[in-house]
């Protein structure tokens, strides 16, 4: 490996660190009570090596809020197999489910923790987000095309059906679901979303 190679390498390893320390930090103390120097401290290194990858701790929110929804739509990549769009639409929310409670920590920074809205450029597309709902747009489209929801719009039903799915997982990552009676229902998020896959046959 020549002398560019490893410090390419370096240069990666330090922003996996750092990303991972941030990922950490965010979780445990909060977004607001989260610090530049408090990241530098946990992985060992000054704020200003910090810096050098990150220009705050918004990029750096911002870069973890978009490493998630890179993951997600990678998941979503196989359902370009199924012809059906009704059935894809089915599939996309179990996917979402999956993932949601298999990275609850990375879901509660994508969805529930503060948005790194001070990073985002408003002159580039955020590519990461809209590919991922984008492709719950694009399949609802065809669901509505095909004459499913009849009477309905593609983008208030494609936004109801993401508040529907991204619901159930939070409730469920926040322990918001004591209310419901366990002894009835053990796996109320899959359960749940099967009575929801229900109401979209019929519809």
């Amino acid at each position: 490996m020549g002398i560019s190679e490893r410090k390419d390498r370096g240069k990666l390893e330090l922003k996996t660190q750092i990303l991972n320390a941030a990922r950490k930090l965010f979780l445990e103390q909060g977004f607001d009570k989260t610090s530049m120097r408090n990241i530098a401290d946990l992985i060992e290194y000054s704020p200003g090596t910090i810096y050098h990858h990150f220009v705050d701790k918004n990029a750096i929110f911002y870069a973890l809020h978009s490493e998630g929804f890179r993951e997600l739509g990678r998941r979503m990549i196989v359902l370009s197999a199924v012809g059906d769009p009704l059935e894809r639409l089915k599939a996309m929310g179990k996917i979402y489910i999956h993932y949601a409670l298999e990275n609850s920590d990375m879901y509660d920074l994508m969805f529930i923790k503060e948005e790194p809205v001070d990073s985002v450029d408003d002159d580039k597309p955020w590519e990461e987000g809209n590919d991922v709902f984008g492709g719950l747009r694009m399949t609802v489209q065809e669901c509505i095309d095909k004459g499913y929801f009849e009477g309905h719009q593609v983008e208030p039903l494609s936004y109801m059906v993401w508040s529907a799915v991204h619901g159930m997982v939070s409730l469920h990552i926040r322990k918001r679901c004591d209310v419901i009676d366990h002894a009835a229902c053990t796996d109320i998020v899959g359960e749940s979303y099967e009575s929801f896959i229900k109401l979209l046959d019929k519809s």
